[in-house]
């Protein structure tokens, strides 16, 4: 009986490692544009949240405000809404709340961050720069002026150039040095709320310093109230005995109070003006600078300019710090022979430098078998090399050694061999003449030799066989 057919099987030959025997490389997660941020700032909750670096203070800020204010739940406000009336708890408890979302709002949120220029923005912006001042021409070299003149409202604004950010910053925009952000109108940097006060954040900056304020005079007015009252029915010391808390609290409130109504009145001053702090602070529309000297952004009302600060509508983040950052656009690699793949990512360079002669062989598929009647089989053996792909004119001489290299084995192969001439080549069945004889032996040398180059081309393409059943 005949021997049982054997089954093979096959398999495909991943293209993706740097060699054929390595794994597939893991898919890369994409990253995001708030983890490789280039300012001092600290993201949470997938950058959702952002503040800057140096937020010990802002932790103090939230330990006074908790502290002082549970102590007042518990201790002052129990006798108070029996004493007195239960409002006195509900009014304190609105106002803790509002205190803790506007100061929560105001710290974990974008303050107006302007996003930086770009290594072809910056190349081309210093291009204009150059050519704007002249600076190739006359004597020797001069650096351009780093500023622009705008015409507000009949005023004149000079635009500043940022050297980190490589921008020339909008109107009322500064860089933060402890952010190292440039920030649109920018206040100031607070370390109260650990971050930057800007365009953004600057109204619910003023909520929180407003309603502090209102809730630290509460909390101090109504712990007076409560040892008063104490007093009156068991003595001033039997009082303080009865509620040690309430003199935490008064110290407390009675120390701060004093700079947030502070704050409050001169940031209310600056609203009403429609100024930030780093304005004033520089005295820019100041009338000891000039006389003709003024405020080109105020409106002439002190309601509008409330009203422009504190009800307008909020502009969006312009960092898109959640954004995903997009994949390089293919360019140019070298491959490992010299010749570049043009186009080429650094896979399919990986994939080509683990299978050299794919770069040598063209496809079996375009490639017409070897028929005993051709005419390549009678030429030599040095040129019968398969199609080789044309490189580009630079790297001529080094393709050309490619060629000698890869046609030595098969040159190698050939020697020993006798091949047919066209007259010796046997015609198809059909035009065969009687009596003329056919050498098989020398068909099947040809016949061997395309066959074990073909295997191996479909071996080096993918396709390998596996040990049969």
């Amino acid at each position: 009986m005949p021997p049982p057919m054997k089954q093979c099987e096959y398999s495909q030959i991943t293209t993706q490692s740097s060699s054929p025997m390595e794994s597939p490389k893991k898919k890369k997660i994409p990253r995001k544009k708030w983890e490789v941020f280039p300012g001092r700032n600290k993201f949470h909750c997938d950058g959702r949240l952002m503040m800057a670096r140096q937020t010990g203070v802002f932790y103090l800020t939230l330990v006074l405000i908790v502290v002082t204010s549970g102590l007042f739940f518990a201790f002052d406000c129990p006798f108070l809404a029996v004493t007195i009336t239960p409002v006195i708890p509900a009014i304190a408890g609105i106002l803790f709340f509002f205190v803790m979302g506007t100061l929560l709002r105001t710290s974990f949120s974008d303050p107006g961050v302007l996003p930086r220029a770009t290594q072809d923005e910056a190349a081309d912006l210093e291009r204009q720069i150059d050519i704007a001042n002249g600076s190739g021409s006359g004597g020797g070299y001069r650096p351009p002026p780093r500023t622009k003149e705008v015409i507000i409202n009949g005023q004149t604004v000079k635009l500043k150039y940022c050297f980190t950010c490589k921008i020339f910053r909008p109107p009322r925009a500064s860089h933060c040095s402890l952010c190292d952000n440039c920030v649109e109108r920018f206040d100031h940097h607070c370390p109260w709320v650990g971050n930057c006060v800007g365009k953004r954040n600057y109204r619910f900056f003023y909520m929180f310093i407003l309603s502090l304020s209102f809730l630290t005079v509460f909390i101090f007015a109504f712990v007076i109230t409560h040892v008063i009252l104490r007093s009156q029915k068991t003595g001033f010391l039997n009082a303080l005995k009865d509620s040690p808390a309430s003199v935490l609290e008064a110290v407390v409130c009675f120390f701060s109070v004093w700079s947030i109504l502070g704050l409050s009145g001169f940031h209310t001053y600056l609203i009403s003006s429609n100024q930030t702090t780093n304005e004033d602070i520089k005295g820019s529309w100041s009338n000891k600078r000039s006389k003709d000297n003024y405020n080109p952004y105020s409106y002439g009302n002190i309601f509008t300019n409330c009203c422009a600060a504190l009800c307008g509508p909020l502009p969006p983040s312009l960092i898109d710090r959640r954004g995903v950052i997009q994949s390089d656009t293919p360019q140019s690699v070298a491959a490992p022979n010299g010749i570049t793949t043009y186009g080429a990512t650094q896979s399919q360079s990986n994939m080509a430098a683990a299978t050299p002669l794919l770069q040598s062989e063209s496809s079996p598929t375009n490639e017409e078998p070897h028929l005993p009647g051709k005419m390549t089989i009678s030429s030599p053996c040095a040129t019968l090399t398969l199609g080789q792909p044309t490189p580009p004119p630079s790297t001529s001489n080094l393709a050309t050694e490619t060629i000698l290299t890869d046609t030595m084995p098969l040159k190698e192969a050939c020697e020993g061999h006798h091949f047919l001439t066209p007259e010796e080549a046997p015609s198809p069945p059909g035009m065969l003449t009687p009596g003329t004889p056919l050498n098989h032996s020398h068909t099947m040398h040809v016949l061997n030799a395309v066959t074990q180059d073909s295997m191996h081309e479909d071996s080096v393409r993918g396709l390998v066989k596996l040990s049969s059943v």
